[in-house]
């Protein structure tokens, strides 16, 4: 399976902001960003030249995709099925994302990052209305119930308006919307980048 096992701040350092790979870490003075401003690499900022169109569009779609964790195939196949529905492409792109199981779970607050939320659903610890899932891509829907015997609360961050907290499970309210989502993105650079 093909999937980065590099230094996760490198990929902040890359993007030029915080993506909150490492969770925790990301919030304190050890953050890869705080301590370096620079690009990765040799040269660092001395041989910057000012991007391109292409290039803030290339930026911004590969930070969407190190936020998310998700590879270049499956992000594609996501832009495809947000393409293919009338609205706006940009913010069914990212509603979809943020349906992820592995992204529910990271904003339910079950694990501090979505790399972790991803494990505890490939070692099968966390379940969908009574039921293990194994699927980090699994898309959750109205109504689904997130619980876990094994993952505990891991941070007191606000829960999003689209989840609530019931005993010990978490509940779907309802689909996430544009204003939830609190990352900056521009959605609309990765709809240009796609439309070429």
């Amino acid at each position: 399976m093909a999937r980065y096992t590099g230094p996760k701040c490198r990929l902040c350092r890359r993007e030029g902001t915080k993506l909150f790979l490492k969770g925790v870490r990301c919030e304190s003075e050890k953050c890869g960003l705080t301590r370096r401003q620079s690009a990765p690499g040799v040269h660092g900022t001395a041989h910057r030249r000012k991007a391109s169109d292409f290039g803030i569009q290339l930026r911004e779609k590969q930070k969407v995709k190190r936020i998310y964790g998700v590879l270049e195939r499956q992000f594609r196949k996501y832009f495809d099925a947000a393409s293919k529905k009338s609205g706006v492409t940009g913010e069914f792109l990212l509603v979809t994302l943020e349906r992820r199981l592995d992204n529910a779970v990271y904003r339910s607050n079950l694990a501090v990052s979505r790399a972790q939320a991803r494990k505890y659903i490939t070692e099968k610890k966390i379940m969908v209305n009574g039921k293990t899932v194994s699927i980090p891509s699994f898309s959750v829907k109205k109504g689904d119930k997130i619980s876990s015997d094994y993952a505990k609360v891991q941070s007191e961050k606000e829960l999003p308006v689209w989840i609530t907290a019931k005993a010990k499970d978490f509940e779907i309210l309802g689909l996430p919307v544009r204003e939830d989502i609190k990352e900056d993105i521009q959605e609309q650079l990765i709809v240009e980048f796609y439309s070429r």
